[in-house]
């Protein structure tokens, strides 16, 4: 157990990226790539060299094949002991890009998804709510039009759609969906299979009623916007506590003939202002038992999504892709995720205090350390705090 969270006996000599591959579980990779007969007629480059290759350039920043190859390489020696069993060249890795099957790193992905819930299904949501609560949204991915002519979107604009179904302990993707870009995300919510107890939140995009009565049916609930135009028959109106922002907790049914038709049953509308902004909200949902406060407090909860999206963007390597074509595009987006979940299952192993961000930043640039991880992450604070108190002297020495 000390090899894999960070003991210093068993991992003196060994570098940082050899000891992230302990938290990975290897039976688990063969599987999926057994599944999809990935390293059928591979001699010298392995699905796993391709994995770590990958992996390796999401955590350091690589922006090419040729910028991954060159810096492993740099690394020969060292090579062998973190992992690598195969030569490493630019065409045998775009080949592999290629030609292997995307689902493999997408079904390696969903297992590290799984074991980071478990580590993360504790974590106090600050909701006094002990459901498990999901955030739904999509973000577009902009694309080369030469590079990508496969992936129209408009006349002017190439782009793919990744939508992600987020569980808010931990911030995990619990489902990931990439589509083309002009597909509208109410689409999205036919591949969900509503978890009951569960609550699903969301913007005014996945507001489309007759999709949303599968959640009611399945006894979990949504939070979603009102569109502007949206009309009601107020049925039942609550009392409010108007110094906590809410103006108004009332039981309605829908008036329109098609929505009726789509949700027939009994729905609540709780309009609140936004005591920051001043801007009047109205959340739909069909949970009738939560403080009408807390329902605004989920959907606020939403915009953890959205920091994921900005997050994986600024920190993560789907910006330049190593591929143009579906293939590797889907592979390097999963490899992405899998990078993501990883550095999440080791903060929580190693009861790390850092956030995620900061722990990337530690190791883009200590992989090929050979030091236990732990003292790695505690020796890298210690430098953070001192750095910060040293300016700060400096600011007031004046």
């Amino acid at each position: 157990m000390l090899g894999l969270f960070g003991g210093y006996g068993m991992n003196s000599g060994r570098t940082i990226f050899a000891q992230l591959l302990d938290h990975l579980p290897i039976h688990e990779f063969r599987k999926c790539v057994a599944r999809y007969r990935g390293n059928h007629r591979t001699k010298t480059f392995s699905c796993w060299d391709q994995f770590l290759a990958l992996i390796f350039a999401q955590l350091t920043y690589r922006e090419s094949l040729r910028d991954i190859v060159a810096c492993l390489r740099s690394q020969s020696h060292r090579l062998y002991h973190m992992g690598f069993r195969g030569s490493i060249s630019r065409s045998t890795l775009a080949d592999a890009n290629e030609v292997r099957h995307w689902r493999i790193y997408a079904d390696f992905a969903q297992v590290l998804i799984d074991q980071a819930r478990v580590l993360y299904v504790n974590d106090d949501l600050g909701l006094d709510l002990n459901s498990t609560v999901y955030a739904l949204d999509s973000t577009t991915i902009d694309l080369c039009i030469s590079l990508f002519p496969w992936a129209t979107y408009k006349t002017d604009q190439h782009a793919v759609k990744l939508h992600t179904l987020l569980d808010l302990r931990g911030n995990i993707p619990t489902f990931i969906h990439i589509t083309p870009a002009q597909l509208h995300d109410v689409h999205f919510l036919d591949n969900i299979i509503p978890e009951p107890g569960a609550f699903y939140v969301m913007d005014r995009g996945y507001l489309d009623f007759a999709r949303l009565r599968r959640w009611t049916l399945a006894g979990a609930f949504f939070v979603t916007r009102a569109r502007k135009n949206f009309r009601f028959r107020r049925i039942l109106s609550h009392e409010v506590d108007k110094t906590a922002g809410v103006q108004c907790d009332q039981t309605i049914l829908l008036k329109w003939f098609y929505s009726v038709q789509g949700y027939p049953e009994r729905l609540r509308r709780v309009c609140f202002i936004d005591p920051q902004t001043g801007k009047r909200l109205v959340f739909l949902t069909n949970n009738f038992t939560l403080p009408a406060r807390t329902i605004a407090d989920l959907y606020r909860s939403r915009w953890q999504v959205e920091l994921f999206f900005k997050w994986i963007k600024q920190h993560l390597r789907i910006k330049a892709f190593y591929g143009t074509s579906p293939n590797a595009l889907k592979t390097q987006v999963w490899t992405a995720v899998c990078a993501y979940v990883l550095v999440a299952i080791v903060r929580k192993r190693l009861s790390l205090e850092l956030s995620l961000y900061t722990i990337l930043q530690i190791l883009s640039v200590s992989l090929f350390e050979k030091t236990p991880i732990s003292q790695a992450f505690s020796r890298h604070t210690r430098q953070i705090v001192e750095t910060a108190d040293h300016n700060q002297l400096k600011l007031f020495e004046i």
